[in-house]
């Protein structure tokens, strides 16, 4: 079932707040906008973000940020904890102005954890102030991830994109996949480069890459999530899991139950 989601307070009186809030498995927060940029951090569990300019999976130990306007909505896989900061536009105006997935530090992670616990209507002159200046020029630092999947806008493209996203073991060829669509091989290699900005095999292994972070945290085993997203073995489906994220699936697990995050090879 779908929450709204409402971000008025005398919080926001403040040029940059941030709060923390759980979330129960399988909850939708329903399409929404905010006035302010927003810093959403998966302190625990994954979720994913849409928007009209595709999809974001956001594991453990990283945050999205969503510009002012947006609309967008957050499904939770597993239970999550998420930590908001809202940030005044005209606060920081060199920030992105596209959404992202950002890899987080640890100093900013204990800045964000220690952002939660002031007062809405913190002396911005004080330390808390001084505090919320420091997380806001560690933000500036972060790195982007390579967890977005652009959505295609051409509607032959799109049928292929929304079919490998509902069926990612589908290892059909691009050949395969432009007679499903009713275009030339060429021409449907070309429509996913230009519209997403990657080429047709690097869209699919990023898909399959998003689908196995959210059936990790549902608690797949490593071997079914692997065969589910269309590898021919656990070795090949971790190299590609470690490849694209630098970790093993194992790590990602224990970091969305929240356990210490040690690098073992399931």
């Amino acid at each position: 079932m779908a929450t709204p989601f409402h971000d008025e307070g005398v919080e926001m009186m403040r040029p940059v707040f941030a709060h923390s809030a759980d979330h129960a498995p399988g909850q939708l927060i329903a399409r929404h906008r905010h006035s302010r940029d927003h810093l959403l951090y998966a302190a625990s569990g994954v979720m994913t973000v849409d928007s009209d300019a595709g999809c974001w999976v956001v594991p453990p130990q990283f945050a999205v940020w969503i510009p002012s306007g947006t609309a967008h909505s957050v499904a939770m896989h597993g239970a999550v904890r998420i930590v908001s900061v809202f940030v005044a536009a005209r606060h920081r105006p060199g920030l992105w102005r596209s959404c992202r997935v950002l890899e987080v530090t640890p100093l900013m992670r204990s800045l964000l954890l220690r952002a939660v616990t002031l007062p809405g209507l913190y002396d911005e002159a004080g330390p808390d102030g001084r505090l919320l200046e420091v997380l806001m020029d560690e933000l500036a630092r972060l790195v982007p991830a390579p967890l977005h999947l652009p959505v295609p806008r051409d509607s032959r493209a799109r049928t292929v994109a929304d079919a490998i996203r509902a069926a990612p073991d589908d290892r059909r060829s691009l050949a395969g996949w432009a007679a499903v669509a009713g275009a030339g091989e060429r021409t449907l290699a070309r429509l996913f480069l230009r519209e997403t900005g990657l080429s047709f095999g690097a869209w699919r292994r990023r898909a399959r890459l998003m689908h196995a972070l959210t059936a990790l945290t549902a608690g797949l085993p490593v071997t079914t999530v692997a065969l589910d997203c269309g590898y021919d073995s656990v070795s090949a489906f971790i190299a590609a899991f470690r490849r694209e994220l630098g970790a093993s699936p194992g790590r990602y697990v224990a970091s969305a139950r929240g356990e210490i995050p040690g690098d073992r090879p399931g």
